[in-house]
């Protein structure tokens, strides 16, 4: 091929069978290829991802190039990246929050805020924007795990309430607005005021995620965040044992009834790894997986027991940040990834599905 013919066209059309492995369409009809530059014989592009932590990153870097390569001419492909997370398009708050994720169990202990916390953390570390709203009314363990359990939430310029700012996260909880020893004794309307002001009247500004760490249980708060706000999908946080099981399904069924997209089921302290690398199983084995099964929600992964994990929590430094490199962590990251992907997948499809009305006069 001549140099005249190495083209936008012609490079676009060589990309035309190069998909995105998560999202399932190819690149070029969904505009992730921009800003293609055409240098002699050397192609320059931007390949856009819709999530940070992008599990097919490597994937898709190969076959464009390969797909780019295959063209007459061409000697040199350069490859950037940038992230551009989507949004369904519906209205949350007052405030540009594209996507809100719900984190929840059917029972307390299982570990739901230390979930909460390392992927609000573990994603806000790529640059995105992120929020974390602790719903959790009666036991409000965000501000501890974030390390400003001493902060109290002010006015923002606007007159509403400005979040709190920890590893780059943005947070709200009712740990901001009461003292850490006086106890939340509240009905059912108080609680659905305070999550509905947690969502209108806190100024978050622009958000890609919104994670909100739900309460353990199926009660007001659930149905509350529902009818509060339009929640993209749901993750549900189970231990190994057979009654986390059996509530953590009641949970997951709360989510379907709610008409809440199941995004995955994890596993917390799923196996304590011994020094001989052995695999211990405190708590049973296989658990999250069954239910998975049973259900039809995806197994997203299950996380190790780490002492480092606790301490993180009690020292408000999560182990994404205090110990990257450990399993848990990797874990986390990894549990990050998979939801940050199908929370586009799902807004990507809800807005493609939704009808334009228009007026006639």
């Amino acid at each position: 091929m001549s140099e005249q013919k190495l083209t936008t066209e012609s490079i676009l059309a060589a990309l035309s069978d190069v998909k995105d492995p998560g999202l399932d369409q190819n690149l070029v009809s969904k505009m992730l290829i921009q800003d293609i530059k055409v240098e002699h014989s050397q192609v320059r592009l931007t390949v856009v991802l819709i999530s940070p932590l992008h599990p097919y990153k490597n994937q898709i870097e190969q076959e464009v190039r390969a797909a780019i390569e295959s063209i007459d001419g061409v000697e040199k492909v350069v490859i950037n990246f940038s992230v551009e997370v989507p949004t369904d398009g519906r209205k949350r708050g007052s405030d540009p929050i594209k996507n809100v994720v719900a984190i929840a169990s059917g029972k307390g202990g299982v570990g739901k805020s230390t979930v909460s916390v390392n992927l609000a953390v573990a994603l806000a570390q790529t640059g995105v924007k992120v929020g974390l709203m602790d719903a959790d009314v009666y036991g409000p363990n965000v501000p501890l795990m974030m390390g400003v359990e001493n902060v109290r939430a002010g006015p923002s310029p606007e007159g509403r309430i400005t979040p709190i700012m920890a590893h780059g996260v943005k947070l709200m909880s009712i740990g901001f607005m009461v003292p850490p020893d006086q106890p939340i004794v509240w009905r059912g309307p108080m609680l659905h005021s305070a999550i509905q002001q947690f969502v209108n009247d806190v100024h978050w500004g622009e958000l890609d995620y919104l994670f909100v760490d739900l309460p353990p249980g199926t009660g007001d708060a659930q149905l509350s965040l529902a009818q509060t706000v339009s929640v993209s999908g749901g993750v549900i946080i189970t231990l190994p044992q057979q009654v986390s099981l059996d509530d953590a399904r009641r949970g997951l069924e709360l989510f379907k009834t709610l008409n809440i997209p199941l995004m995955g089921i994890v596993e917390n302290m799923s196996y304590l790894e011994l020094p001989d690398g052995e695999k211990m199983d405190v708590f049973g084995s296989g658990g999250g997986e069954k239910l998975g099964k049973v259900t039809g929600v995806p197994f997203i992964g299950g996380i190790p027991i780490d002492p480092a994990v606790r301490i993180g929590g009690d020292n408000g430094m999560p182990i994404v940040l205090s110990q990257p490199e450990s399993a848990a962590a990797k874990m986390f990251m990894d549990i990050a990834a998979d939801i940050a992907l199908k929370t586009s997948v799902i807004a990507m499809s809800q807005k493609s599905q939704a009808v334009p009305i228009s007026m006639v006069n």
